[in-house]
């Protein structure tokens, strides 16, 4: 597996609202840092904001682009992208993502770990800085 590989499998999963697929990708254990107004997103959380969207459409498109890995292991990956998210109404979303994703014990790869990077992750030259 590879990022690309995966961010294509989370895309398709999102974009035809496949709720059982979608959430194979997203691992038990997940801690999503750094949205707005949401100190920790949860799977339970991620479960319930997704089968909110999915069964009514709510999302028109996902899509990544711009990874960049940042260390690579048999059974992990880190690395950033670009996610912009199209809403029904027209809205479009658009965040720099730090993701980890990790091969979990039934062999399928997760994400485990996603942190939006804010302006406030950025240094004076606009590059990210990663803890």
């Amino acid at each position: 597996m590879t990022a690309e590989e995966f961010l294509s499998e989370m895309a398709q999963t999102a974009n035809t609202h496949n709720l059982e697929a979608h959430m194979n990708l997203i691992s038990k254990d997940v801690k999503v840092h750094g949205f707005p107004e949401f100190d920790l997103i949860t799977y339970d959380d991620w479960f319930n904001q997704c089968k909110q969207e999915f069964e009514n459409m709510l999302i028109v498109n996902v899509s990544y682009k711009d990874l960049h890995t940042l260390s690579e292991t048999i059974d992990e990956i880190r690395f950033i992208a670009v996610e912009t998210v199209e809403a029904r109404d027209r809205q479009v979303n658009i965040n720099c993502i730090e993701f980890i994703i990790r091969k979990e014990s039934d062999e399928q790869w997760r994400v485990v770990h996603e942190r939006i990077i804010s302006a406030a992750d950025l240094d004076d030259s606009n590059s990210i800085t990663l803890q």
